[in-house]
């Protein structure tokens, strides 16, 4: 029996994800989650599963920050990223940052289930029509990614806001916290990327791209 986990905050997708691959795996039990955090608790009480589907758009997931921060955790489960967008960087970007795979959500169920069972193998997937366009992402875009690894959600809420050069009470005022909390937030901040100003901080969210969070409903 294979045990799937889809992260997507559209049911109509997980639904109908779901019922194609029932199609072609037999057996399969398949989780399913809707946003970042109810993603971590399935994958903290499922240990067995096999296959993680992730969109990198559902609320919480901050785009990369939520394949960064579960493949830091989850080290040997298998990540397959399914997007509508088939954008070569950031394809690239995911690649590099652990997915074993990117499958575009236009994709037919054949060619999903192709691509599961290839990653199930041990081996990575992408549409022919990416493969040779994909980059590899250099070693120091790497060791970013592992420091963003270390922020909690909230920190990485803040590292936005000040990329959007938002100020302390501003930020205060958007998160619903203290001032106080904010400072103590940004000086953790600094500390995990190894930083140690607003600019500083600012260019690593800016050289990784990455995109706000949004809360959960």
């Amino acid at each position: 029996m294979s045990q799937f986990l889809i992260a997507d905050d559209h049911p109509l997708f997980r639904e109908a994800l779901k019922g194609a691959l029932s199609a072609k795996f037999e057996g399969l039990e398949v989780f399913e989650s809707s946003d970042f955090d109810s993603t971590l608790q399935v994958l903290s009480e499922q240990e067995d599963l096999d296959i993680l589907l992730l969109d990198l758009h559902m609320p919480g997931n901050g785009d990369l920050y939520g394949l960064i921060r579960i493949r830091e955790e989850y080290p040997s489960l298998p990540i397959a990223v399914v997007s509508g967008s088939e954008d070569v960087n950031i394809v690239s970007k995911v690649m590099g940052y652990g997915a074993m795979g990117f499958i575009p959500k236009s994709s037919s169920s054949d060619d999903i289930a192709n691509a599961i069972n290839q990653i199930l193998e041990g081996d990575t997937w992408l549409p022919k029509e990416l493969k040779n366009k994909v980059a590899e992402i250099e070693g120091e875009d790497r060791e970013i990614a592992a420091q963003v690894a270390s922020l909690t959600p909230q920190q990485y809420r803040v590292l936005q806001y000040l990329h959007e050069g938002l100020l302390n009470k501003q930020i205060a005022y958007e998160l619903h916290i203290s001032e106080a909390t904010v400072k103590a937030h940004i000086t953790a901040i600094f500390r995990k990327l190894g930083v140690y100003n607003r600019t500083q901080a600012v260019l690593i969210a800016a050289k990784l791209q990455l995109e706000p969070i949004e809360p959960a409903q």
